[in-house]
């Protein structure tokens, strides 16, 4: 569609012409920094020694995270990684009082927490197991 078949009241076109806009917004610039401002710093503040390997550690560091901020007890929250041939398998061992917390009603929590930590391991690259250890 050339100029010459231009429509008035065509939807497509702005009023004004060549108006120019003040638009102090760049969406771009926003976006970018709401971004870099939601980093991963929290996670990998939480625990330094969480992962021996790198292909383990974020899942690991995901799941310490999680699991901490569930428990009544934080401090009795404890992961074992094992890693075997790109897998991970992670071992929840967590305070007596705090096991319903994290499995949840009906499992949903543990799915939860699974799902997640899935999403974590497939980003590093691993595929991840998650075991809730009842001590």
């Amino acid at each position: 569609m050339s100029d010459s078949e231009y429509v008035e009241g065509d939807v497509n076109t702005i009023e004004g012409g060549d108006a120019e806009y003040d638009d102090d917004v760049e969406l771009d610039d926003d976006i970018d920094s709401d971004i870099d401002d939601d980093s991963d710093s929290d996670i990998e503040d939480e625990d330094e020694d969480a992962g021996n390997s790198a292909a383990g550690s974020l899942p690991e560091k995901v799941l310490t995270y999680l699991a901490r901020s569930l428990a009544r007890d934080p401090e009795a929250v404890v992961v074992e990684a094992e890693e075997r041939g790109g897998k991970v398998r992670l071992q929840l061992h967590v305070g007596p009082g705090d096991m319903g917390r994290v499995i949840g009603r009906r499992g949903r929590t543990a799915q939860a927490i699974r799902a997640l930590v899935g999403v974590a391991g497939a980003r590093s690259g691993v595929s991840t197991n998650v075991d809730i250890v009842d001590d």
